[in-house]
This record gives structure tokens, C-alpha cells and sequence, in this order.
């Protein structure tokens, strides 16, 4: 007998006054289903979760909950109306015997029940929400970005808890790590449509990248097929008129379906230029200290930082990595030690908290009026990179179309306030990026694009994140803040710093002054700019020993066809020109081969020895 689904959509389609959101849409979650659901940001992923909860109602379609099935959906920005404290909101509804679960959730997501709604910020709120679904125990969760504002050892326990419990539910995260290790199906909302794999989110961009491979060969074949039909019309329809007609209305269907095609969306233009080098020693703290209200922030630190370093500042929330970052950045002055900076310092910086978007403001207008990309006397152009540039044509390099140029920041999604903060901080030229967060609400491909600029940036990065897969790609020294005022140093990234900590390798008494000098000098023998993965490659050159063999089909493709062409016995005297040219070819292709091939050995032989 066939289960009973705990939820069923079926034909939704949802239009916003443009192109429709969603079209056609069916789908079933059953008992026992964990699934990632994933997308381009602005794709409709939390708009399909609304959907799915009820909150927002189709243009046509069914949902359809199982029988006695209570759905819960996490709210983003939670209604606490008529609620004096975080606790209040997030014991709503619950009988009296059931309130030590919201005591269990709000001690394992760090948020304090009695804190006043109205003095509470953005993430409490979120973390209340979330501890209030936790509580409730559906039997379908909704769960729409659940690690933003949590830090990892709270990220890591909410991973256990939703390993544990018997609800299915429906997750969107930018976090990798998180989706991995919890899911086991995939929902990928791409250009209004759901396609769904029975596998989890670790599945996903192979099965991504082989169904854009099939549409791109599909749409290849119809262009070619187009084509020739076209000649033939061309060619021979004068003589075949009547005969041919269903010929031609062939080929005007074929030619609407092609149009009819939507479009991937493509990769977001960003880049990243580093301006004059800066000074090889960059940062240098000696003996810095700082407390706030009678609490340690940080004590007797030491850290040196140099060109080309990727640092990342880990810890609980609260801990103080923002304040550690200021200190390090000369905008907070330490009660004791000294900070000094090197010379050429030109910083871009990435607020978490969003304060440099003005709500209220248009994105032109949030170009425009940022004083380092005004350009004097013109409304429609900005200084990108010190280059004039139209702010639609920039804007458009960040994903954005020509109608969201007048929009107002706060209609935009998260994930896209965040790249419109990377689209005001990449405009820079800059040799010391200071990132707090940047990755909250980002894409999987935006992420990877991300990593990818951060790793071949000519400057230094100071990175706070909470995403331990991108602190994996990107860090090369991570400083773990403890509480306390306790700060520890050490080499490479999140998986790195937990290997050192468990084996009690760098830094076991991290408020000794002197070992922490010895920790940062042996970083500095040991450190490169973009730390390598466990293979021994970085990601770039993983990236690059992938589609050497592509390049290599292509070189040797090139070469067989130039080497044909010379062949012609009267080549050389009937078109020497033709002859030069194909023998310069030729020789250009064949050291190019030459050149990746020796690449792909080195690449391969690396990651064998360090595999």
C-alpha cells in the first residue's frame, strides 16, 4: 500500500508581475525525507518553502498536507507583535509540560529567552523562530537558511539535533558542510522549474553540471538543425512551394521552441584587483589586550600578519572577532599593546550587519552615492576599478537586471543584498580585504566564484565565517578566539585548526605570550596564500587538473585538422599566405599542447604523492 505523503504540490505556478517564479511545479515529501533545496539566489527557493507553508498562495495548483500532518516553517524575519521577550515568542502555543524544549533549543542556539523583543537583534530573532519550530516538533520542517547568524559550535549542534529527530524536513542553506551531512535528496529550482534527485546535496553539481552538458548538446543539435533547414528554405522553396509547406511550419515551430528557451542564468561578472602592493609585513600586534565591562575580549596577543595571508577569525558569537577585527583594523585602541600597520595599505571592507545599505535607497542610488565610486559630474556612471563604467551595465555583472536598478534595497533577497555589498566593495581597488560574513545567504555558485577571486586576490585577507567548508577553501592561518580573552593561532583552516586542537599540536597554552610568538613565526615558514586541500592541490589547481584533459581533446583536435590542411600537395604555391598562417598555427597549437601536458603531469603527480 502506497504511503500517504505529508505534503503534496501539484501544477503550482506563481507569478510575480513578470516572469513566472514557479511553472508547473509538482512535487511530494514523504515521511523520512531530508532535502536540500537549492538555487540560484532569486530563483523562488524561499518563495517555494512559502508555498509549501501555506503563507503564500499559488496563482493556480494544489497543496495538499496529509492527514493530521502539522507543517513548520522557520521565519526569516518572525512576527513577535504582542510578545515582550524572545522566550515568550518562542513558547507560543506550546502546553506547560512542553516548555523545557524551547530551554533545550535556546541553550543549544545561544539565544537568552528573557531578552526584550524590542532591544533584540535580527539574528536572535531568527535563532528564537528557530528554537520555537525546534519546540513544536512537526512532522514537516521548512527550514529556510537555519545557520545564518549561528556560530559552528551552535551550527554543530543543530546538526545533531536534526540527525536525530524523526520529522522530515526541507532545507536551504548556503552552508555545505551543513547540507551534506544531512541530506538525501535534492530539489533544484532552476528557471521556474523542480527537478528532483534521490540524492543528497554532496550529488548535486554532478548532477547539475551533466543536465546543463545534455541542454547545451540538445540545444546545439537544434541550432544545427535549424540552420540547414533554413538553407533548404532558402534554396529550394521557390521551386516547392505547395509541396514543402509542412517543411516550413516545421521549421517556425522549431525556430519558437528555440526562442521559447529560457536562458541559464549566467555566473556573476564579479572580480577582485588588488592595487599597489602593499608592504610585506602587514599587521603587526604586540601584546594587545581589550576588555569590555569588566569581560576579557582578548589578552596579551601577539600576531603578524603578512602579504598575502588569509586569516580567519573563529569562535562562538559574542566571543569577540569583530572586536579583535577593529582592534587589528586601528578602529578600536587596545587598553595595553600596540597595533602597527604596514606601509601602502589601501583596506575594502564587507559589513555582516549590512549598515553601509540604505534600506530606503535604490541600487543605483547605492552606487552612486558611495563616495569612492562617484564619478564627478555624471548620475549613470560609477568608478569601478579606476574606470568609468554605466551602473545598469555593473549592476549586471552582479546578476541584477535592468529593472531592479530603481528598485529599493529592501525588496532585494538576502543573497542578493550581499552581492550588492560585493558589487560596492570589488569597485575598489584594494591590497587588504576585511570580510565579516560574506558568505550569509550567497549561492553555490557565487560562493565558488568567490573563492575562486579570493584565491588569486594579490592581497591579504582578514575573513570572519562560520562556514567551515569555505574556511576549508580559502584560509591559509585561522585564529581560534576561546572566550576569555583567549586567542590561539593556527595553520590552515577549519579542518586544519580542529586536526591541531585534537592531536594538541600549535598552541596548547594559548595565554602564553611566548607561545604564541612561536606559534606565528612557524606559521610563517609553513603558510601559503590559498591553502591546499588533502589531495595537495589548491582548489584553483584541482579546478585546472579537471578540465586539463578537455583542453588537451581540443589542442590535439586543432592540430589534426592543421595538419590535414598543410597536406595539400599544391598548398604552398597556389596560397602561400594560406600556408603561413596554417604552419604559425600550427606551431602555436603544438606548444600549447606541449605546455598542458607538462601542466596535467605536474598537477597529477602532486596530487598523487599527497593523495
Amino acid at each position: 500500500m502506497a504511503r500517504t505523503p505529508l505534503l503534496q504540490l501539484t501544477d503550482i505556478a506563481l507569478t510575480f508581475g513578470g516572469e513566472p517564479v514557479l511553472d508547473g511545479v509538482s512535487l511530494v515529501v514523504q515521511q523520512g525525507d531530508r532535502i536540500a533545496l537549492v538555487g540560484r539566489n532569486g530563483s523562488g527557493k524561499s518563495t517555494l518553502l512559502k508555498v509549501m507553508a501555506g503563507i503564500v498562495e499559488q496563482d493556480q495548483g494544489a497543496v495538499v498536507a496529509g492527514p493530521g500532518v502539522r507543517v513548520g516553517y522557520m521565519e526569516q524575519e518572525p512576527d513577535m507583535a504582542g510578545f515582550a521577550t524572545l522566550g515568550d515568542y518562542a513558547a507560543s502555543g506550546l502546553e506547560p509540560g512542553e516548555l523545557y524544549r524551547v530551554e533545550r533549543a535556546g541553550e543549544g542556539l545561544k539565544f537568552d529567552p528573557e531578552r526584550p523583543v524590542e532591544t533584540a537583534s535580527g539574528g536572535e530573532r531568527r535563532r528564537a523562530a528557530l528554537a520555537k519550530l525546534m519546540a513544536e516538533a512537526p512532522e514537516l520542517m521548512l527550514l529556510d537558511e537555519p545557520t545564518n547568524h549561528l556560530d559552528i559550535e551552535a551550527v554543530l549542534w543543530l546538526e545533531q539535533e536534526l540527525k536525530s529527530i524523526r520529522a522530515a524536513f526541507v532545507l536551504i542553506s548556503h552552508d555545505r558542510a551543513f547540507l551534506r551531512e544531512l541530506t538525501r535528496a535534492t530539489l533544484w529550482i532552476d528557471r521556474g522549474n523542480v527537478r528532483r534527485q534521490e540524492q543528497g546535496f554532496a550529488a548535486f553539481e554532478a548532477w547539475r553540471d551533466k543536465i546543463w552538458e545534455e541542454e547545451d548538446l540538445a540545444r546545439h543539435k537544434l541550432d544545427r538543425k535549424i540552420k540547414a533547414e533554413a538553407r533548404w528554405a532558402v534554396e529550394g522553396i521557390s521551386a516547392r512551394r505547395k509541396r514543402n509547406m509542412g517543411r516550413v511550419r516545421a521549421l517556425q515551430e522549431m525556430r519558437q521552441e528555440r526562442a521559447a528557451q529560457i536562458q541559464r542564468q549566467g555566473t556573476a561578472g564579479m572580480a577582485l584587483e588588488a592595487g599597489p602592493k602593499s608592504g610585506r609585513k602587514v599587521i603587526e600586534a604586540s601584546g594587545i589586550s581589550k576588555t569590555y565591562d569588566g569581560k576579557p575580549i582578548i589578552r596579551d596577543f601577539d600576531l603578524t600578519v603578512m602579504r598575502g595571508d588569509r586569516v580567519a577569525f573563529v569562535g562562538p558569537n559574542g566571543v569577540g572577532k569583530t572586536t579583535l577585527l577593529k582592534l587589528l583594523m586601528q578602529e578600536t585602541v587596545p587598553d595595553t599593546g600596540t597595533v602597527k600597520h604596514g606601509t601602502n595599505l589601501e583596506a575594502a571592507v564587507f559589513d555582516q550587519a549590512r549598515t553601509q545599505l540604505d534600506p530606503e535607497a535604490t541600487l543605483w542610488d547605492s552606487l552612486t552615492s558611495d563616495p569612492g565610486m562617484r564619478v564627478s559630474g555624471q548620475s549613470d556612471q560609477v568608478m569601478v576599478r579606476g574606470s568609468p563604467r554605466h551602473v545598469v551595465g555593473y549592476l549586471k555583472e552582479f546578476l541584477f537586471d535592468e529593472r531592479q536598478a530603481r528598485a529599493p534595497v529592501k525588496s532585494l533577497s538576502g543573497g542578493e543584498k550581499a552581492r550588492l555589498l560585493l558589487a560596492r566593495l570589488m569597485a575598489r581597488e584594494s591590497n587588504l580585504l576585511v570580510l565579516d560574513e560574506p558568505t550569509n545567504d550567497l549561492d553555490v555558485e557565487t560562493l565558488d566564484l568567490l573563492q575562486e577571486l579570493l584565491d588569486d586576490y594579490d592581497g591579504t585577507v582578514l575573513l570572519v565565517s562560520h562556514d567551515r567548508d569555505f574556511l576549508d577553501r580559502v584560509a591559509s592561518i585561522t585564529i581560534a578566539m576561546e572566550g576569555n580573552g583567549r586567542a590561539t593561532v593556527y595553520a590552515g583552516g577549519w579542518s586544519d585548526y580542529q586536526a591541531q586542537k585534537a592531536g594538541g599540536t600549535i598552541g596548547d597554552a594559548p595565554e602564553k605570550k611566548e607561545k604564541s610568538k612561536r606559534s606565528a613565526g612557524k606559521l610563517k615558514a609553513v603558510v601559503k596564500p590559498g591553502s591546499e586541500s588533502r589531495s595537495g592541490l589548491s582548489f584553483t589547481e584541482k579546478h585546472r587538473l579537471e578540465e586539463l584533459p578537455a583542453v588537451i581533446d581540443r589542442l590535439e583536435a586543432e592540430i589534426g585538422k592543421l595538419e590535414g590542411f598543410l597536406a595539400q600537395p599544391d598548398l604552398y604555391t597556389a596560397e602561400p599566405a594560406k600556408f603561413q598562417k596554417a604552419t604559425e598555427a600550427l606551431v602555436e597549437r603544438q606548444a600549447s599542447l606541449r605546455a598542458a601536458e607538462e601542466e596535467w603531469l605536474t598537477l597529477a603527480e602532486k596530487a598523487e604523492i599527497n593523495g
